[in-house]
C-alpha cells in the first residue's frame, strides 16, 4: 500500500480551502483566496511564500520562471482560481508547472464553483527517479 505524500501539510491545506470557502463562498477574486489562504496556513504553522519565483531550467541553463501562487513549507505548490469551472488549459498548464519545478505535490484550487470548491491534487514523482 502507498502512503500520502505530506498528509500533514495535505491535511492543513484542504482543511483551510474548505474554511474559506465555508466564509466566502464563491464571490471573491482571486487575489481575496490567496491572502486568506496565506494567513490560514500561517495560523496552522506552515511555512508559505506568495508568489515565490521559481526557475526552470533547460540542459542546466535557466530558462524562465515560474510563480505559483503559494508555496508552502517548500515543499508544495499552490494554484488558486476563482472561475465557475477549471478549463482543460488550467489543468494542463497546472500539470507543466509541476513537472517542470523541482515539487513533488500540488494543489490547484478552484474557489469559483457555486455548487462548492475543487481541489484537484497531483503528485509529480516517478518521472523523475534517474536511471542508474
Amino acid at each position: 500500500m502507498s502512503t500520502l505524500l505530506y498528509p500533514d501539510e495535505s491535511f492543513h491545506i484542504r482543511g483551510a480551502c474548505f474554511s474559506i470557502y465555508k466564509k466566502f463562498r464563491n464571490t471573491q477574486k482571486e487575489s481575496i483566496y490567496q491572502k486568506s489562504l496565506l494567513e490560514e496556513l500561517k495560523l496552522k504553522g506552515l511555512r508559505v511564500s506568495r508568489e515565490k519565483q521559481l526557475p526552470i531550467y533547460h540542459l542546466n541553463v535557466k530558462v524562465g520562471v515560474y510563480v505559483p501562487d503559494l508555496v508552502v513549507n517548500d515543499i508544495i505548490i499552490i494554484e488558486l482560481k476563482a472561475k465557475p469551472f477549471l478549463h482543460k488549459d488550467d489543468i494542463t498548464q497546472f500539470w507543466y508547472y509541476l513537472k517542470n519545478s523541482k515539487f513533488r505535490l500540488g494543489f490547484l484550487v478552484n474557489f469559483g464553483k457555486s455548487d462548492g470548491i475543487e481541489i484537484v491534487r497531483r503528485v509529480y514523482d516517478l518521472a523523475r527517479i534517474k536511471p542508474a
